[in-house]
């Protein structure tokens, strides 16, 4: 039941990057989005529409949307939150228009109260609004349900909780259920078991998976869901985006590194390894530090690669 073939859609520009705390230009993440096309990304996943208020790093938004090429064949999509953040990313016209949105809900009611102050029910009356505003704008739209394997609150999670918020997610419209393992804490049968609620309700071209390594499971649960047919996963270049609930610890799994272990399957990807490598050797030496893909790491180092505050 492996696939042939594997989608990846990166997520690093957006989801890598919001969390730095240093400012990263609107130059170099437009540099970063045109490296990751040309290594044969076609999924990018490029910035936020979200309040600079709570997240700096991603208000120049309208800005790199604005100046990234559009080569056919990528999709280009952009995390939206509310209304407020749809409208603005509507108002920019077709210079700055995504391809696709992403919203988002907890799994677990304790973490949707902690994270935006109400149920999850309440999560989804505030979403419908801006899915049917995007399907009418002509836009996808995917959903991400985070903590779909663990809460940083409260501890395990239920398939029956998981399945609860896909089927709310479907009844406003939502096209595409992505599942998030957003702490790390999932391991490969619970991630099939997971995966196979939302399977209950998406077709399998709709279903895709996002997994943190903060504990060394993510390509391990990657391959498990592989088994059951899924294809598409969510990675991110550099592994960048560390994981906010775990102090230190390593976040999105690195693109690099699954690209390694597909193509040591041989499983096809369309993407470049050499010059996806070369990609993440580029955003770390702009945030002044090694990148935390082990692959990229040692194919960089067979190339002689040093980075600024590497450990001697």
């Amino acid at each position: 039941m492996i696939p042939n073939s594997v989608t990846l859609v990166e997520v690093g520009p957006r989801d890598g990057l919001q969390n730095e705390k240093q400012p990263v230009s609107t130059a170099h993440k437009v540099e970063l989005v045109h490296r990751l096309q040309s290594a044969g990304l076609r999924e990018i996943e490029v910035t936020s529409y979200v309040s600079p208020k709570w997240v700096p790093q991603m208000a120049d938004n309208a800005q790199v949307m604005a100046a990234i090429a559009r080569p056919v064949g990528v999709r280009h999509s952009v995390l939206v939150p509310n209304m407020v953040g749809l409208q603005a990313m509507l108002a920019g016209g077709a210079a700055t228009r995504p391809d696709e949105i992403v919203v988002f809900g907890a799994a677990t009611q304790a973490f949707s109260q902690k994270n935006i102050n109400c149920s999850i029910e309440e999560s989804i009356d505030r979403f419908a609004p801006v899915v049917a505003a995007a399907l009418e704008a002509g836009l996808k739209v995917r959903s991400a349900i985070s903590c779909a394997l663990g809460c940083p609150y409260q501890g395990e999670v239920s398939p029956d909780e998981v399945e609860h918020l896909v089927k709310l997610m479907k009844g406003i419209g939502v096209q595409h259920c992505g599942i998030a393992d957003t702490i790390g804490t999932g391991t490969p049968r619970r991630a099939q078991a997971v995966m196979e609620r939302a399977l209950r309700h998406y077709p399998m071209h709709e279903v895709s998976g996002h997994f943190h390594d903060t504990y060394g499971q993510a390509l391990a649960n990657i391959y498990a869901c592989m088994e059951l047919g899924v294809h598409t996963f969510d990675t991110s270049v550099a592994g960048l985006g560390g994981c906010p609930y775990a102090k230190g610890a390593t976040g999105n799994v690195a693109t690099e590194d699954v690209v390694f272990m597909l193509h040591g399957m041989g499983v096809a990807t369309g993407i470049d390894l050499d010059a996806l490598v070369d990609a993440g050797g580029f955003i770390s030496d702009v945030l002044g530090r090694a990148p935390v893909s082990r692959a990229g790491k040692a194919l960089l180092t067979k190339k002689g690669k040093v980075f600024a505050g590497a450990a001697a």
